[in-house]
């Protein structure tokens, strides 16, 4: 891929300077809370045992406390950044930690009279062990009594294998706390990273800036992580203890801990957790400091956007009278339950108006794109710094709701079989030439006009994605389009989506039967290494 990113065009500048009209950056709760409970920083990098570096928490430090937003990156993704580079073990509140941003994910640790209660297990091996070890060294050197994953997400599961031996989970010594059947929650566990594993570790390369430099014009967050972890060490063990119906409470290590099911959320299986004693409330990924996706661009099933509102709307029904406290597996906690209800209810509120306008306007008859092009959020929801697509976006969503409705047509009879995008791309090319698309998107860059100037290259990019050697003139192209369409820097040639297959290795096979796993990751690194056990 021929990449060579530039500075802020005049236009990218000026927006967002702009920008930071609209946002309340004098507000600094946030920061306060992110940094709220610091036990102890992070002791350094996250290393493999073969040597490579899997997680360096100073690889982002130009994104610093002092630093301001740079004229490449919107103010409020910044601030972001800024807020996700914090890292550490923290006291959540009285026996109940986490570890944050050693990882794509949080490490939580509830310390119970006989033992220690793990809450999601982090994405990778390595990083898991170093959370563990900070949590011996400065907490407390129990067992470990129990695993809980919250959903099926790999970033929730991956590292269980640095925390407990899967001897002491087959004994029956430690249970290991799952929602959903064990089947079920084994078949969307694995099989979301199997069955379509080779096109999502693809797409999470755009979905997760895996091609971007670390600098300001290349990497600032993934919106509910700091950046993910590079050939992490991927292991995966069996629920042995299976949460079905809402309600369901268990006693672990001297402790009460009550679940709410639900499932066809955030993930297919998922559930939230209250601990009465503490007075402690999660709703796993339900609920987080960024609009979530309701289609990830990475490649999932595509969510229910009233599934999330009605089970967040219940966990207050439940619990938010008495909750005190709003921990999740991503960002920081929320304290006091004249904060944390509030900021629920706004997550609440935000998923049913997605919904709901994107379903009004389809029985109006918008497709899917305009619909997108003229939901905004009010004003009430639109401000909340968590409500702001760091992760997620709002014209994502939108489009999402029709597709878990109403399926991939758009409801325009001539897209029900259209070319291909390279046959149609040689047809645009051939009616209008290759020379006057070019000029045609160069125009649109310099005016600022980045989206038609996208599409339009686009066109010729598959069609004749040589064009640049062959001599005719090179515009200043497209970078970063795919990533963020409002930030543009520029680059000096055209190229298709830079896959390096040398660099992209096939996840590996495993057999249907096969209970536990680890294995490489390939979705940020050309580590191809992989065991089964």
């Amino acid at each position: 891929m021929c990449q060579t990113p530039k500075d802020a065009t005049p236009a990218t500048v000026t927006a967002n300077r702009e920008a930071l009209s609209r946002y309340a950056m004098e507000d600094r709760q946030d920061f306060a809370d992110a940094d709220r409970g610091l036990i102890a920083p992070l002791p350094g990098k996250v290393v493999a045992d073969d040597g490579h570096v899997v997680f360096d928490p100073e690889a982002m430090a130009y994104i610093g406390d002092d630093v301001p937003a740079p004229d490449t990156v919107n103010p409020s993704l910044w601030r972001q950044g800024q807020l996700m580079r914090r890292g550490g073990l923290y006291q959540v509140t009285d026996r109940l930690y986490q570890v944050r941003n050693n990882d794509l994910a949080n490490l939580t640790v509830v310390e119970g009279d006989e033992g220690l209660i793990v809450i999601d297990c982090m994405a990778g091996v390595e990083s898991a062990r170093q959370g563990m070890k900070m949590i011996r060294e400065h907490v407390s050197d129990k067992p470990v009594a129990a695993i809980i994953y919250t959903h099926t997400h790999i970033d929730h599961y991956g590292g269980v294998k640095g925390i407990v031996d899967l001897d002491d989970v087959t004994s029956g010594r430690v249970p290991i706390i799952a929602p959903g059947t064990i089947a079920s929650f084994d078949k969307f566990a694995i099989g979301e990273n199997v069955v379509a594993g080779n096109a999502m570790a693809r797409r999470s390369f755009y979905a997760f800036g895996g091609l971007l430099d670390l600098d300001a014009k290349g990497m600032v967050t993934c919106g509910i992580g700091t950046i993910s972890t590079r050939g992490p060490l991927i292991s995966y063990i069996s629920p042995t203890d299976s949460i079905t119906e809402t309600g369901t409470k268990r006693e672990i290590a001297g402790l009460e801990f009550e679940f709410l099911y639900a499932p066809d959320t955030e993930a297919p299986e998922e559930m939230h957790i209250w601990i009465p004693e503490l007075a402690a409330l999660t709703c796993a990924e339900n609920a987080n400091h960024s609009l979530h996706n309701i289609q990830t661009l990475r490649g999932a099933r595509t969510r229910d956007a009233r599934n999330f509102a009605r089970y967040l709307d219940e966990t207050l029904e439940r619990w938010g009278d008495e909750a005190a406290v709003h921990y999740g597996p991503h960002t920081w906690p929320v304290w006091g339950n004249e904060n944390l209800v509030p900021f629920i209810e706004s997550q609440r509120d935000t998923y049913k108006y997605i919904h709901d306008q994107a379903l009004r306007l389809a029985n109006k008859g918008y497709t899917p794109l305009e619909a997108a092009e003229v939901i905004e959020l009010p004003d009430e929801l639109a401000r909340k710094w968590y409500n702001r697509g760091y992760h997620g976006t709002l014209h994502h969503d939108v489009r999402a709701v029709y597709t878990k409705e109403l399926g991939m047509w758009d409801g325009d009879p001539v897209t029900l079989h259209p070319h291909p995008p390279v046959e149609s791309a040689k047809r645009f090319v051939d009616l209008l030439g290759a020379q006057k698309i070019l000029d045609e998107g160069k125009r649109a860059f310099e005016a600022a006009d980045y989206r038609w100037a996208a599409e339009i290259l686009h066109k010729l990019v598959f069609a004749q994605p040589e064009t640049p050697k062959r001599g005719i003139s090179k515009p200043t192209s497209t970078s970063r389009w795919v990533i963020k369409p409002k930030g543009l820097s520029g680059v000096e040639s055209i190229s298709r989506p830079p896959w390096n297959y040398a660099k992209v290795p096939s996840l590996p096979r495993m057999s249907p039967r096969v209970r536990t796993v680890s294995s490489r990751c390939p979705s940020t690194s050309s580590s191809t290494s992989s065991q089964y056990i």
